[in-house]
């Protein structure tokens, strides 16, 4: 099977995007009737979450919410996948503020765009702190958003959704203390991997899907979605690291190498450490050096590959995707929902995007 998205995935994205471009525009005119100058930040967000994506959370969500009994196209399903866009977003104008990111999805980062405009304009002040500053408040409004669109939730529901949004912001210290640890355990990498990015991606999206539809199936339903999502969502985020070690700019819309010059501790960098001898050992103590060049990170890719970190990666992701779509036989949910999340672990899985 390929990596190509499933057919229900375009769908589900069409339905979200809707509803953030009907919700985000309501909000834009409200406020720009109040100030024009306020358009801005939700103009900002409103360029991020509709310049692509691949709707994953919304998706995992809805599997979730139809596979406890909800309806295929039920407004509170919708809305929570909206919710999980905006949250995303989140945490990604803030990520790029945290990694000083030039770039996201091919487009100039929110507090770049800020800081261009502060210094063309000649404002009072210091425009770097200016664009971080906007990148942050931006950020924080996409997280309030979010919450409004869930404000129908329930108790149990309500209870998930705040645990996640806690892993999340402890997988985000995580990493940038792993950053400037220059942390290449590989227990510890694969942590980070899981609450930074993992378990809010896929195991709490089917949960709270879950929760939204049947609260009271939760504590029959959520140890099984566990045993899906989990291995599923080590496979996704270590999928990723792959492509922030290899991919290719047009495809990923980051620099090539880029986790590799911000030294992110990745389960594949953890690898390689382990396997290296000496001589590799000295390249990979070059990784998140600001100065890195082309050079040199196609130097530490090389290693990588030498050491036969990828290929033990790579053999891991195919584990650990096998192992969540062969816990699904046991979940107590409809089969046509257990076609969907196979496709979907294939999909995750074998991304180049």
């Amino acid at each position: 099977m390929s990596g190509s998205p499933p057919a229900s995935l375009r769908a589900l994205a069409a339905r979200v995007d809707a509803r953030l471009d009907a919700f985000l525009a309501a909000e834009r005119d409200r406020w720009a009737a109040f100030d024009a100058e306020l358009a801005h930040p939700i103009d900002e967000i409103r360029r991020l979450v509709l310049s692509g994506g691949k709707r994953l959370r919304p998706a995992f969500c809805h599997w979730g919410y139809v596979g406890a009994g909800g309806g295929d196209d039920d407004p509170v399903d919708v809305d929570a996948g909206a919710a999980f866009e905006l949250m995303h977003a989140f945490a990604l104008f803030h990520d790029d503020v945290m990694d000083d990111a030039g770039s996201r999805r091919g487009q100039p980062t929110t507090h770049t765009v800020a800081a261009d405009q502060h210094d063309r304009d000649g404002w009072a002040g210091e425009s770097r702190r200016f664009g971080e500053g906007v990148a942050i408040l931006v950020g924080d409004l996409a997280f309030v958003y979010a919450d409004r669109l869930l404000h129908e939730a329930s108790p149990a529901a309500s209870a998930i959704w705040d645990e996640l949004r806690i892993e999340l912001n402890i997988g985000q210290y995580l990493d940038i203390l792993g950053g400037v640890q220059r942390t290449r355990d590989v227990a510890t990498a694969e942590r980070i991997c899981r609450y930074k990015s993992g378990k809010y991606t896929i195991e709490r999206p089917l949960h709270l899907g879950a929760a939204l539809a049947a609260p009271h199936r939760t504590p029959e339903l959520l140890p099984h979605l566990s045993n899906y999502g989990l291995p599923l969502g080590d496979a996704f985020q270590m999928r990723d690291d792959v492509m922030g070690a290899f991919g290719e700019e047009a495809l990923t819309g980051k620099p090539v190498g880029g986790d590799l010059i911000e030294g992110k501790p990745t389960p594949l960098l953890a690898r390689a450490a382990r396997r290296a001898n000496d001589a590799q050992l000295a390249v990979l103590d070059l990784v998140g050096d600001p100065g890195m060049d082309a050079a040199t990170v196609t130097r530490v890719q090389d290693v990588i590959v030498e050491t036969g970190a990828l290929d033990e990666l790579e053999a891991h992701i195919t584990e650990l995707t096998e192992t969540a779509i062969a816990s699904l036989d046991a979940a107590p949910i409809a089969d046509h929902v257990k076609i969907e999340l196979a496709e979907l672990a294939t999909y995750v899985s074998r991304r180049t995007t």
